[in-house]
This record gives structure tokens, C-alpha cells and sequence, in this order.
């Protein structure tokens, strides 16, 4: 347990804490009492999550603390926290001015759930035919990444000098473009595997 898992294991902890405060400030929208203090302890705790990402893999690196525990929970951490905002957001209204600001489309949370969902059993599939899986970060599924989370700051920061729908189109987009890409790769995969075994 060294302790940039701990850190990790920290981050973990806190997506219940962010979900919690998320959920109760959405219901104070829904009493006409919004609870702001609510809305801020929420924002704080999701920033921290997500700036302690940064500072884990510094720690592993600098201190050369990576370790085969790491690798599986840092993935689980970024994508439980991603997830769990989207997720939330969908399901509360953060906004007492216009519910189009404050509150996801029911079709966001399914198409990254769906993606995630497709990536994880492909990956599953190929392990098992091939022995291997090399799972290639594409450049857009680091766009999908950022405009998820800038979806995510949208909301919380009822930001509206861009109507949210914009910005949660373009991360639906590249959201169904990764998703697509990460299909395609997989399946020349196989391909190449096969073409292998023939031979």
C-alpha cells in the first residue's frame, strides 16, 4: 500500500461524499431553497478528486511507487468519478433559474455508460482470443475526457454564456466517435491475430 494508492483510495472515498452533497443540493433546488453551501462543499470535494489524480501519478513516478494495485485503481478512480458526476447530474436539477442548465440529458449518462460498457467487454473478448489486449489512447477519447468534464463544470458552475446542450453535444460526439474508433482497433486486432494464427 504505498502512497500514491492511498491517495487513490482517498479519491475513492470521496465520490460517495461528492454523489451525497450532489444529490441533497439538487433537492434543496426542488424545496426552492437551494442550499448553496451544498453546491460549494460538492464542487470542492469533486476538484480536490480530481486534482489528487494528478498528484498520485506524480508521487508513483517521482518516488517510483507504480505498482500492479495502482494500475488497477487509479483507471477505477478516474472513471468512478467521471461517471458519478454525469450520473448525478442527470438525476438532479442544479439549477432554480432554468432546468436546461442544470440537469443532463437522459441520453449522455446512457451513450458514456454504453461506451465504457462496449471498451470493458471488447477488452474482455480479446483477452480471451488473442491472450493479449493493447488499449491505445486515442486523441478522442482525451477530447471526450476533457469535454465530459467541462460538461460536468457547466453544471456545477451554472455557467451560461454557452447553452450547456452545446457542450454536452460535443462530448456525446467525440463520446460516440471514441467509442467507434476503440471498436474498429479492436477488431483489426482480432484480425492481425488471426492472420497470425493462419500462418
Amino acid at each position: 500500500m504505498t502512497t500514491a494508492n492511498k491517495i487513490t483510495l482517498v479519491r475513492i472515498l470521496m465520490i460517495p461524499a461528492f454523489v451525497l452533497m450532489a444529490l441533497y443540493y439538487g433537492e434543496s433546488i426542488k424545496r426552492g431553497q437551494p442550499l448553496e453551501w451544498q453546491r460549494f462543499t460538492a464542487i470542492i470535494i469533486f476538484l480536490v478528486a480530481a486534482a489528487s489524480d494528478g498528484l498520485d501519478g506524480y508521487i508513483a513516478r517521482r518516488y517510483n511507487q507504480k505498482s500492479a494495485l495502482g494500475v488497477i485503481l487509479d483507471p477505477i478512480a478516474d472513471k468512478g468519478l467521471l461517471l458519478s458526476g454525469i450520473i448525478t447530474l442527470s438525476i438532479s436539477n442544479w439549477s432554480d433559474v432554468d432546468p436546461q442548465y442544470g440537469r443532463f440529458p437522459t441520453w449522455f449518462p446512457v451513450l458514456v455508460i454504453s461506451r465504457d460498457a462496449v471498451i470493458l467487454i471488447g477488452s474482455a473478448v480479446l483477452h480471451l482470443l488473442n491472450g493479449k489486449v493493447r488499449v491505445k489512447p486515442a486523441w478522442t477519447g482525451k477530447v471526450a475526457t476533457f469535454l465530459q468534464m467541462a460538461a460536468i463544470a457547466w453544471v456545477m458552475l451554472q455557467l451560461m454564456f454557452i447553452p450547456l446542450i452545446y457542450v454536452v453535444a460535443a462530448a456525446g460526439l467525440f463520446t460516440l466517435i471514441s467509442g467507434i474508433m476503440y471498436v474498429m482497433d479492436g477488431i483489426r486486432q482480432l484480425g492481425n491475430q488471426g492472420e497470425r494464427n493462419e500462418s
